[in-house]
């Protein structure tokens, strides 16, 4: 035979994973693009700083005194300036040496060495706010929220305006009228809202509808990875049961082979960082992810019927109770959910610690030497009195 026999060619691994389906993968891991509400609710739970290496303490020659000791060799032969009496520990009457000591306690670091962000006068943190808006404004995203936000309030408030009759020189011939100006302007006002909450509740529907199938995957199915997979995505506020019990030193960087694998979401890169104070949060109840994610998926479902109503029916047959009552739930449970998220958001940051800057630092270092103590807690406050007297009992 003149042609050479079939010769197999040689292998070269496995074949490499096409466009689609590392999209469909990214997708299926990838945290939603919030709603406004939720992002909202998100932005409010977080102080925004970069990420600070945790270290031990300093060394015993180079380690300054705590802001404990500070304050009790100071306290009975100092008077604070009002400056200072505001972020400042206040004195504790010499009932006794325990009674004196222990709410000065919450001003020292952790055992890590790890210290919350100090608080600004207000003059200083209106200036450092609005300079981290001006760099989330120029980003592209940052302008968009922007600008979506403003035309929110704009014309919602316009059409608030309208509805309590402010303007007596559009009724006319009266404020009823299906031809006067008040009433077109309501109608105009309704179809433009209509369309800016369609940008969020269309816009997102993907990752919504993802999140309800991993949710009925596990309600329904009893499929736990599907809850395992929300714990990823949901990772800034939600917690496995289970979690809490992880040594404190595991993270997306440090998953040992003992750890059950049921406490950690999936895919495992998207689990919780360490705690910064060396606390784990505790484990968030499920009824909670099933709140928010229901909420967000019946807002788009009224945002459809809203859609149908306001696009579908034109104004003169159009009923106007319906318009009003999807408007209140479209914007009610969306709102809601959104809350659900700062809540349990600021919960995990208030247990787990909230990165500092070098700004912050440099404060805590300079107040420190100066004997001036701060709350180690999220908030920079005393810790309520009922709490105090709750410790004393134990």
């Amino acid at each position: 035979m003149d042609n050479p026999p079939y010769q197999s060619r040689p292998h070269s691994g496995p074949k490499p994973p096409s466009l689609v389906q590392r999209l469909s993968e990214e997708f299926e891991g990838s945290r939603i693009p919030e709603g406004f509400m939720a992002v909202s609710g998100d932005l409010a739970s977080t102080l925004a700083a970069p990420h600070i290496p945790r270290g031990g303490h300093t060394a015993p020659s180079q380690e300054l005194p705590t802001a404990e000791q500070i304050a009790l060799d100071n306290e009975a032969k100092r008077t604070p300036s009002s400056d200072e009496q505001t972020i400042a520990a206040e004195p504790v009457e010499s009932i006794g040496t325990e009674k004196e000591r222990r709410p000065l306690q919450h001003t020292k670091s952790f055992d890590n060495g790890y210290h919350f962000p100090p608080k600004y006068p207000k003059g200083e943190a209106t200036k450092q706010a609005l300079a981290s808006f001006w760099k989330f404004f120029i980003t592209p995203m940052g302008f968009f929220w922007t600008i979506y936000s403003l035309n929110i309030v704009a014309w919602g408030g316009m059409l608030f305006l309208l509805l309590c009759n402010a303007a007596p020189a559009m009724c006319y011939p009266t404020c009823d009228d299906i031809d006067s100006p008040r009433r077109k302007w309501v109608e105009w006002d309704s179809q433009i809202l209509t369309a800016l909450f369609c940008v969020t509740a269309f816009g997102l529907a993907p990752w919504r509808f993802r999140d309800w199938y991993y949710l009925l995957k596990y309600r329904i199915m009893r499929d736990f990875d599907g809850l395992r997979k929300l714990a990823g995505i949901h990772r800034s506020w939600f917690r496995l049961k289970g979690s809490e019990e992880l040594a404190v030193d595991v993270g997306p960087e440090n998953i040992p082979e003992w750890v059950p694998r049921e406490v950690i979401p999936t895919p495992e890169k998207n689990i919780p960082n360490a705690p910064l104070t060396g606390t784990r949060a505790p484990a968030t109840a499920v009824w909670k992810l099933d709140f928010v994610i229901w909420s967000m998926v019946l807002n788009t479902f009224a945002q459809c019927g809203l859609c149908g109503v306001m696009w579908g029916m034109n104004r003169f047959d159009r009923p106007s109770w319906v318009t009003g009552f999807l408007v209140a739930v479209a914007c009610i449970i969306a709102m809601v959910g959104g809350y659900v998220m700062f809540l349990e958001g600021k919960k995990v940051k208030s247990i787990e610690g909230v990165p500092c800057n070098d700004r912050d630092l440099e404060k805590l270092a300079r107040d420190k030497e100066l004997g001036i103590p701060h709350w180690n807690n999220i908030k920079d406050k005393k810790p309520k009195e009922k709490k105090v007297k709750d410790v004393e009992k134990v």
